[in-house]
């Protein structure tokens, strides 16, 4: 017996890693945590964690749609965050699409 296929097709996946400036790293992960437990509220929201990866940070999120994602964007708690990463990170971060494998 086989687990039943879950559609992926409308579903939209990313990664942005995050690299502070030295020193900064508590402030960052700070943010993140905050950022991820807001955003775990967000309406469509199937994965949103942040991973440690010593000083730097790898957020895996997942949305039901491109419409959630896109609603989840214009939230103040994402807008807040984007501004106060700036002056946190060493270089801006960016948002990989991935795609899972099965």
């Amino acid at each position: 017996m086989t687990a039943p296929q879950r559609s992926q097709a409308a579903q939209v996946w990313l990664m942005p890693p995050f690299t502070p400036k030295p020193g900064l790293e508590s402030p960052l992960r700070a943010a993140l945590e905050a950022l991820q437990r807001l955003s775990r509220n967000d309406e469509g929201c199937v994965e949103y964690t942040v991973f440690a990866d010593g000083a730097r940070f790898v957020l895996i999120e997942g949305w039901d749609r491109q419409s959630d994602l896109d609603a989840h964007t214009t939230q103040a708690h994402v807008r807040d965050f984007v501004a106060e990463c700036a002056e946190l990170l060493a270089e801006p971060f960016t948002v990989t699409p991935i795609t899972p494998l099965g």
